[in-house]
């Protein structure tokens, strides 16, 4: 199933600024790698954004409108800090956001730990 062209211009458009962006067909869907990491997927099934955050702050994030677990394949889990965000929750720019925010402030983290 082909990804979200438009849910893909709109995460393309905010992280434009982030200094090493590259796309990768990645998880049926179009992964947005800053510094070389996964920071979000745009997927086409299954959930509109696949986002990688702190696994520290995984169950806040989780109770955030909209955010499960992510899973590899129906009943696989991905783990902690690995959550898929619904569509219907993403419609407005702030909570995409929100959400990019999250993943960006793990990216973050990650690279300045290497």
């Amino acid at each position: 199933m082909a990804h979200d062209i438009e849910l893909a211009n709109r995460v393309r458009g905010a992280i434009s600024d982030e200094g090493d962006v590259r796309e990768v067909k990645m998880f049926g869907g179009l992964a947005f790698m800053v510094n070389e990491k996964m920071v979000v997927c745009v997927s086409g099934g299954g959930g509109a954004l696949l986002v990688r955050v702190s696994r520290g702050r995984d169950a806040e994030y989780l109770g955030v409108v909209g955010a499960r677990r992510a899973e590899m394949g129906e009943g696989r889990s991905m783990g902690e800090g690995w959550i898929t965000v619904e569509e219907e929750a993403l419609r407005d720019d702030g909570d995409l956001q929100f959400w990019l925010d999250a993943a960006l402030e793990y990216n973050a983290e990650q690279t300045a730990a290497r």
